[in-house]
């Protein structure tokens, strides 16, 4: 699966309102380029939201993000999602993605986090907040001393910045949600959002 999302190197972040949304999101993403989506659960929409999606397309690669308690790895799970991203590090949701059998990728910020996450066996975080970190530099500096480290920059990535961020060695994927807008989530513009996402794709230089 990781391999998966650093093939397609973008990984929306996206906050929907109406789980019925959900299909025809990542149709859109889908006709753009962009074959996944990290569906937070900020909103009470999330959860069912990642079971439709997952019902309606089991080739869209759906995860769940904002995850901030060991019990709602198993609800997501259970809903179909296939990898679990948290803001933080915390060993109990890593321990309980992994048992479930799901790809992590819980946020670090310090070199003491990432040598954590390196002892609960992971090879992929997510580097956040991004941008007020250090952005570029600071994820070339981390891989210094963690060559073995991949990262996955969240947090002020923009269109502008993305292909930046894809060419340092050390990064997987990058995460944002410039290319799902919540106005036209909730507006249902699905054309803008798969425009978006093709614009996204080619800036970023992302083989599609």
């Amino acid at each position: 699966m990781m391999s998966t999302l650093e093939r397609i190197g973008i990984v929306p972040v996206v906050v929907l309102d109406d789980p019925d949304a959900g299909p025809d999101l990542a149709a859109a993403l889908a006709a753009g380029g962009i074959g996944c989506a990290e569906i937070t659960l900020r909103t009470p929409a999330g959860i069912p939201a990642i079971a439709r999606i997952s019902a309606a397309d089991p080739g869209f690669l759906v995860g769940a993000g904002t995850v901030l308690e060991p019990r709602q790895v198993d609800e997501v799970a259970d809903a179909g999602a296939r990898f679990v991203v948290s803001p933080g590090l915390d060993p109990e949701i890593v321990e309980r993605a992994l048992a479930r059998g799901l790809e992590v990728l819980p946020g670090v910020a310090t070199a003491s986090e990432v040598q954590r996450a390196l002892r609960l066996g992971l090879d992929r975080v997510k580097f956040f907040p991004a941008e007020v970190l250090g952005g570029r530099a600071a994820i070339e500096a981390l891989s210094g001393p963690f060559p073995g480290m991949r990262f996955l920059p969240s947090g002020g990535v923009t269109a502008a910045n993305a292909a930046d961020y894809l060419a340092t060695p050390a990064v997987f994927a990058v995460s944002g949600s410039w290319m799902v807008p919540r106005s036209d989530v909730a507006a249902g513009d699905w054309a803008a959002i798969e425009q978006l996402s093709v614009d996204t794709v080619r800036a970023a230089a992302v083989p599609r």
